[in-house]
């Protein structure tokens, strides 16, 4: 394992999560988008617009619900050991062999977001586990879970399965305060860390796909040479999350 990329705000891990989680320090809690299991090798996505956008890919390991029970859940284990909060969208194929979590929310989107085996998938499940930092502070309650972002630039990206940026910083704002670290140990192509960063976050992203170290790095790399991308300050993004629950 090595330092791929880092910074006073943000650290980019190229190795197994496994043996990093150990070594971390000064880590508040986890967002993280894990694989999912689905044996994912493309993407094909219908646009608004009537076109079609399609990504070739896939991950260093094998997708498969073995996987996610070998490894993925023992991780989870891991970080709700070590860390006060741990929140991550598991996709709904393989989310029962999940641990039980303190909560459940999703994110909604009436279009659908995928096929499933009973038509259009409408939601991406949340779980969190740990306390929600918001409510450990008295600063009040707040939704667990979000309508659809737009826009939805995941089909921009290298990465076969990249979160939409705006669901990701919805996420990273929900899950944690301003000024907290996060850990990231499914790091993919550095959506959440970006996210982080524009929330006014630390983080600390772990990869083992060189493929995808290398195109976060280089999202990271621009977003400090251009500073903030144009979702507002980490103030705005509490708007952004008001404006979600008077949207449902």
């Amino acid at each position: 394992m090595k330092i791929a990329y880092e910074n006073e705000n943000v650290t980019l891990w190229h190795g197994d999560c496994r043996e990093v989680i150990p070594t971390l320090q000064g880590v508040d809690g986890v967002v993280t988008d894990p694989p999912y299991g689905v044996g994912l090798a493309a993407k094909r996505a219908k646009q608004r617009g009537g076109g079609v956008t399609a990504r070739e890919g896939s991950y260093c390991m094998d997708d498969t619900p073995e996987y996610v029970a070998s490894v993925v859940v023992p991780v989870v284990n891991l970080c709700r050991e070590r860390f006060a909060f741990t929140v991550l969208t598991p996709g709904t194929r393989n989310l029962w062999k999940y641990p039980d979590a303190e909560d459940m929310g999703c994110f909604f989107s009436a279009a659908g977001t995928g096929m499933g085996r009973w038509g259009f998938t409408c939601c991406q499940p949340i779980l969190y586990y740990g306390k929600d930092p918001y409510l450990a502070r008295r600063m009040g309650s707040r939704p667990n879970s979000c309508g659809q972002t737009y826009p939805n630039d995941a089909n921009e990206q290298e990465h076969p399965c990249a979160k939409p940026i705006r669901m990701m910083l919805w996420l990273v704002n929900r899950a944690s305060l301003e000024g907290m670290t996060i850990c990231d140990p499914f790091a993919g192509s550095g959506t959440t860390l970006i996210a982080a960063l524009e929330t006014g976050r630390k983080a600390i992203g772990i990869e083992i796909d060189e493929r995808w170290v290398d195109v976060a790095v280089k999202r990271l790399e621009r977003w400090h040479a251009q500073g903030r991308l144009d979702f507002g300050t980490a103030n705005d993004q509490v708007d952004f999350q008001k404006g979600a629950r008077s949207a449902e």
